[in-house]
């Protein structure tokens, strides 16, 4: 396939160069002037969309998905599935959607779950929104960017169904680390609480997978530092989102608005630019 891709930055340049190695002619443009081996360079986000059976975008926010869809519509081939892999409020999701229709596109909203090692390593899930006919057309390519993709329902299904989860990971990785702060303080190990937990009615991936204490199991970012697989401030990113959504239904989301909360905090004081998980050390 001929693919346009917008946007080719820590996830959507790895996500892009994985399509080249597929065989795919893909075309990549970012302001930034990021350039992915093995795909042609667009002058513009327009050239870029031009011409392909196939548009992805990985952009930070749904301003700008509003402003790059209403320059690369205009340019897309009628018939062709434009797929944005952002992760935006739901508002601007479906305004993507109406704006592709109404020029004769197919699209999807597939926002993913899995990080810039699931990006590198094509191992990605993707929630997607949108017609079963486009959705089908997306498929392949989902296929090859990551393991796992879900159809979730109409246009911004994706979106709501990215929101809730990451909610609840924010949630339930304030409650991990929590937990792993009093055990501390009680005396108790980590790896002995993680040998219990990880068995037991509190298990979950925060814990399991993701454990935010260094040499406790699975390696994960509190065994380099707290580097970022997934960065506060993207976390507190998509808790607000999921803020905006519950606000706009009328949602009870007491927990999801407290963490909110307290990652806003620690995003303002020292948790900008180090993992989610990294929370551990403020509750400490």
């Amino acid at each position: 396939m001929k693919i346009g891709f917008i946007g080719l930055g820590n996830m959507g340049a790895p996500m892009a160069a994985n399509l080249v190695k597929a065989g795919h002619d893909v075309t990549g443009f970012d302001v930034a002037g990021v350039t992915v081996d093995g795909a042609a360079t667009a002058g513009s986000a327009a050239e870029a969309a031009s011409g392909q059976d196939a548009v992805i975008t990985m952009l930070p926010n749904g301003e700008i998905l509003r402003s790059v869809y209403a320059e690369i519509v205009p340019a897309g081939t009628k018939g062709s599935v434009f797929i944005d892999c952002s992760t935006v409020d739901v508002d601007s999701a479906k305004a993507a959607h109406d704006l592709a229709s109404a020029n004769g596109l197919l699209s999807v909203d597939a926002p993913v779950s899995g990080g810039v090692g699931g990006a590198a390593a094509g191992t990605l899930t993707f929630m997607a929104g949108g017609s079963t006919e486009a959705f089908s057309r997306a498929a392949p390519l989902f296929e090859i960017m990551g393991q796992k993709a879900v159809h979730c329902g109409e246009a911004g299904a994706g979106q709501s169904a990215k929101i809730c989860n990451n909610m609840l990971l924010g949630i339930s990785m304030i409650g991990t680390c929590e937990a792993f702060a009093l055990a501390e303080k009680l005396g108790l190990s980590a790896q002995s609480l993680f040998d219990v937990v990880s068995t037991s009615s509190g298990s979950c991936w925060s814990v399991n997978t993701y454990c935010p204490v260094p040499g406790v199991g699975p390696k994960s970012p509190a065994d380099n530092d707290y580097k970022p697989g997934f960065a506060a401030e993207l976390m507190l990113k998509d808790l607000k989102l999921s803020q905006q959504a519950a606000s706009s239904v009328s949602a009870q989301t007491p927990m999801g608005a407290r963490a909110t909360e307290l990652y806003d905090a620690f995003v303002a004081g020292e948790g900008k630019g180090r993992d989610f998980s990294a929370m551990i050390e403020r509750l400490k």
